[in-house]
């Protein structure tokens, strides 16, 4: 475990005793710190963060990196005085102070243990009686054989907003349809500033669940979840929402061997048709190993249905009527397919995208296969060209020869990172980040390493367990990129010259360390304030919580904005592998709002737009 970083609010734990360093239960005029118990219903422990500063003079700083130990609610750091005692405490910050600046030693064998050793003497942090209670802390000799001088940094439980929740009622009417009224409530009030409000979780479609009566749906093939990446494909048993008419509404979207994708519009009131109908038929020779999406590959306002097949990409646009073309004839590229004849494309090695990679309005296609990245712009006849005998970018690829990226391991994006208008290749692999720039030629360069984080030397180990995304957090400028780490929310501005910032902790929570994993929990960015920066939602053990973003990389504390769609079973107990959750605009209001494909069926909160407190 490295050493924490400086945003991450922190418990210091002694070893020795299991107790946490604090101020006395009565704290003194001295700023004297102890060791002591918190139980619960009491006080919370003292939070504390690390600050790095610069090595003195003639000190290697790689070598021993020094840090301000600062006490996160008041700002007073930790502070060995001149004392015969030789007390530690915690007090005002003085600059250049050196009696004020520490070295944080991992124990050799001990994982996740350290000393805390002064940065003047070589003196280290140790409880003055072992075996008392509120121990003071004192400075003393180093001992390896000395439990009492090891320390645990333990991450602070996440500081998080549980407000209630809006109550709506539902409405049925003589057709049949539903509607909802917000319920009488004398604890509600409008307040500038608070957490935009969702509905209640309701059922809206008893079909496209997993239980008997709503269909059984069952994901069957590879199935790559809507995130940072410029395309995302869907395969067998998949049910997702997506616009299919180019009415500004999200609509649902199933997809079932026997039949192709079959769909339920939305009514713009926050429902579905009742009854689902056939939106494309399976192509020729259909598999399970067949992915679909829906775009618009032209910049036509309509949007396409797009299917990775056996014998390559096949596009069906859609008519004047709403109708697609039919599925048979010739794929437009005799590529990217997963059939033998089409190049081989795994979608458990090979990820694939559709993404403007010119900034001519249309849609090309990329992937990276064993052997590097290979391109097929389109033309402005709506025609793919042929793939050539060589990819246009030997890296990022499967293969040693290419980089060994691994689809379990190595997130791959491609966006803009200096504002050309091209599309570069954007990779997070062992060691960190790699970029590819596109000149104006269409010719990818040789990769550079620009970022040592991100990668799974540095914890992220896997792509599922740690998402990552590459968009922008504020209004305009180049993307960044963001990602749930072992501690927490990281974000690497990006510089606009294709390189990124430092990677910065700048939220403690949605990390491994506060208890979300991928197994029990979804974690999405998307703008629910309608503010143009994207915010934090993550499907978590209560329900839905959401942390807006300050629209400069930072975001405030989670709030619980929805009682539902969560891991435990008086949230609904939603599961990972079998019920898909979504944000979409499914009224056109230019909303987003929460959807999840449940048991029983379709499940709506509607986003409310609305901002309360309690009284």
């Amino acid at each position: 475990m490295p050493v924490p970083t400086e945003e991450l609010k922190l418990e210091i734990v002694n070893a020795a005793t299991g107790k946490t360093l604090g101020a006395e239960a009565a704290p003194s005029a001295d700023g004297a710190l102890v060791v002591r118990d918190f139980p619960d219903g009491g006080p919370s422990p003292e939070q504390w963060q690390l600050a790095p500063v610069r090595a003195a003079e003639g000190e290697e700083a790689e070598d021993n990196q020094g840090y301000v130990i600062r006490n996160a609610v008041s700002g007073k750091v930790l502070d060995a005085p001149a004392t015969a005692d030789r007390g530690v405490r915690q007090w005002d910050a003085a600059d250049g102070n050196q009696r004020q600046r520490w070295h944080v030693v991992p124990v050799e064998g001990g994982a996740g243990l350290y000393f805390i050793e002064s940065a003047t003497d070589g003196a280290v942090l140790d409880i003055d009686e072992p075996g008392a209670d509120d121990t003071r802390i004192v400075l003393r000799e180093y001992d390896d054989s000395a439990e009492s001088q090891r320390w645990r940094f333990v991450p602070a439980e996440p500081e998080r907003t549980s407000d209630p929740v809006l109550r709506w009622a539902p409405l049925s009417h003589w057709n049949g349809r539903r509607s909802w009224r917000l319920a009488p409530s004398t604890g509600l009030r409008p307040a500038p500033g608070a957490t935009p409000s969702f509905s209640d979780m309701l059922l809206v479609l008893e079909q496209f669940g997993s239980d008997e009566d709503a269909g059984k749906w069952r994901s069957e093939g590879a199935t790559r979840s809507p995130g940072g990446q410029p395309g995302w494909w869907a395969g067998a048993g998949a049910r997702f929402l997506a616009d299919t008419t180019g009415a500004g509404r999200a609509d649902i979207v199933g997809l079932k061997s026997a039949e192709g994708a079959v769909t339920s519009s939305s009514r713009g009131d926050g429902t579905f048709d009742d009854e689902e109908r056939v939106l494309h038929p399976p192509v020729p020779s259909a598999s399970p190993e067949d992915l679909w999406t829906l775009a618009d590959t032209t910049g036509g306002g309509k949007p396409d249905v797009i299917v990775l097949a056996a014998d390559g990409v096949r596009v069906s646009p859609q008519d004047e009527d709403g109708t697609f073309a039919p599925a048979g004839g010739e794929p437009a590229l005799k590529a990217f397919g997963h059939g033998r004849q089409a190049g081989g494309w795994l979608a458990d090695k090979h990820p694939r995208f559709l993404a403007d990679t010119t900034g001519d309005g249309r849609l090309d296609v990329v992937g990276c296969h064993d052997d590097g990245v290979w391109v097929s712009l389109q033309d402005e006849d709506g025609t793919f060209a042929p793939i050539g005998d060589e990819p246009v970018l030997r890296a990022f690829g499967h293969d040693e020869n290419a980089g060994g990226w691994l689809v379990s391991k190595h997130p791959r994006f491609l966006a803009d990172t200096t504002g050309d208008g091209r599309l570069d290749v954007v990779g997070c692999h062992d060691d960190g980040v790699w970029v590819s720039h596109q000149d104006e030629d269409g010719t990818f360069a040789d990769p550079l390493y620009v970022l040592d984080d991100f990668g799974v030397d540095q914890g992220w180990s896997s792509v599922e367990e740690h998402p990552r995304f590459l968009l922008r957090t504020t209004g305009g400028g180049t993307p960044d990129i963001v990602g749930f780490g072992p501690q927490g929310v990281v974000v690497s501005r990006g510089r606009g010259d294709g390189t990124f910032g430092p990677a910065k902790l700048v939220l403690n929570d949605f990390g491994l360390a506060q208890g979300w994993t991928s197994g029990k929990h979804l974690r999405f960015l998307a703008d629910v304030t309608g503010d143009g920066n994207p915010d934090i939602v993550g499907f978590g053990d209560e329900g839905v919580w959401v942390s807006h973003s300050h629209g400069d990389g930072r975001f405030e504390q989670a709030q619980l904005v929805c009682r539902g769609f969560g891991y435990n079973e008086d949230a609904g107990g939603w599961r990972v592998g079998r019920h898909p959750r979504f944000l979409a605009d499914i009224t056109g209001d230019g909303r987003l709002d929460l959807v999840g494909f449940g048991g029983p069926g379709v499940h709506v909160a509607r986003n409310l737009f609305r901002r309360f407190r309690t009284r």
